[in-house]
């Protein structure tokens, strides 16, 4: 296989840091193990599975457990070289059989936290098992079903050792996510962020473009945006910015290494930080301003009424899905806005810029027009 020449893969090879796997690429492994056990009577120690861009990892088991009904294996996270609180956190998945036609069940073990607000990816009550995880231990179970000629229909119930005390080191709580840790994951690789490593190959991915005649890039925030500015454009790997929270290293670079057209794209909330003036945008470095969003609210026609609950809403997404449901393009300003902070930050360098945010599921909820100086 060739060495990647641009993209995210580069980048990554580039800071010279090792990744990890994702806590939900940690379940769905263990998923796979306990499944396969309860059928067979045996544990496959390592375990393989496939994660969403094909790769296939090995994991070992750490602890398993079969008895009448259910079986039960587990396995330690690596973070690789990213400083991940669950780095080393032990993960379970405990399966047990369901009557026909019930599908994959999921429930929170000891560790795991409940939702208990809106404005999250899952309704209230849940547990905090992200789509992406879920939809991984649903082929895997459905895989494994397939070989062995049963049914599929099990219930999984995901646990993390020591999880609620990890938890009060996350978000969790303040996102109300009780109870212990989040499930999370949406290529099952953790990407290692060392700061000074990062920016470097960002600044790499740019000088890759442009020695490729590349007149268009992108800076992504992660997987889910990049597969969203490939279909809106068509932009190649070698385009693409792998640019994570350092949108100010992105737009920094480009100013002193002009292309025609940069587009931003990532999550609303994160691109929210940037319209309210942040170029860092990680969660330990810069918070939604909920009070910023209400302002653009009015601004977009919103009463007195909505921009309170926008102030008061739980998470970025919340504030966007109440505008939505009323007809204020919440989307749409903070987008415009993000996009006329990167130009004050280009400083009248020759690039045109337009930003697309985008919701979890890789939804296009808010874009600019492109404009430049």
């Amino acid at each position: 296989m060739s060495e990647p020449k641009g993209g995210r893969s580069a980048q990554l090879k580039h800071t010279g840091l090792r990744p990890g796997w994702t806590t939900g690429a940690c379940a769905t492994a263990a998923t796979t193990a306990a499944y396969t056990a309860l059928l067979t009577g045996e544990f496959p120690d390592p375990v393989t599975i496939t994660l969403p861009r094909g790769q296939t990892p090995a994991f070992a088991l750490a602890a398993e457990e079969l008895a009448a009904g259910h079986a039960m294996a587990a396995v330690v996270k690596d973070a690789g070289d990213d400083p991940d609180v669950t780095h080393g956190a032990l993960i379970r998945a405990t399966v047990r059989l369901l009557p026909p036609g019930s599908g994959v069940v999921f429930r929170a073990g000891e560790g795991v936290g409940t939702i208990t607000l809106p404005g999250l990816p899952l309704p209230v009550g849940e547990p905090a098992i992200n789509p992406v995880p879920r939809q991984m231990m649903r082929d895997h179970v459905a895989l494994v079903a397939g070989r062995h000629g049963a049914a599929g229909d099990v219930e999984v119930t995901v646990s993390v050792d020591h999880g609620a005390e990890i938890a009060r080191s996350t978000w969790n709580p303040r996102l109300g996510i009780l109870g212990g840790l989040s499930i999370l994951g949406t290529t099952g690789i953790v990407v290692p962020y060392s700061c000074s490593a990062w920016i470097d190959s960002i600044r790499r991915g740019v000088d890759v473009a442009r020695a490729g005649g590349r007149t268009h890039v992108a800076g992504c925030t992660g997987s889910t945006s990049e597969k969203t500015v490939m279909t809106e454009y068509g932009l190649p790997e070698d385009a693409l910015l792998d640019m994570g929270d350092f949108a100010g290293a992105v737009l920094k670079y480009v100013r002193r290494h002009p292309v025609d057209r940069l587009t931003i794209c990532g999550g609303f909330a994160k691109l929210s930080k940037l319209a309210a003036g942040h170029l860092d945008l990680h969660s330990a470095r810069s918070q939604v301003n909920k009070p910023f969003l209400a302002e653009l609210a009015r601004e977009g026609g919103a009463s007195e009424v909505l921009a309170a609950e926008v102030e008061e809403a739980n998470t970025g997404l919340a504030a966007l899905q109440l505008c939505t449901a009323a007809g204020v393009p919440l989307g749409n300003l903070v987008a415009s806005r993000a996009r006329d902070e990167a130009l004050s930050v280009l400083r009248g360098a020759p690039v045109t810029v337009d930003v697309i945010c985008i919701d979890r599921a890789g939804h296009v909820v808010g874009r600019s027009e492109p404009a430049g100086p």
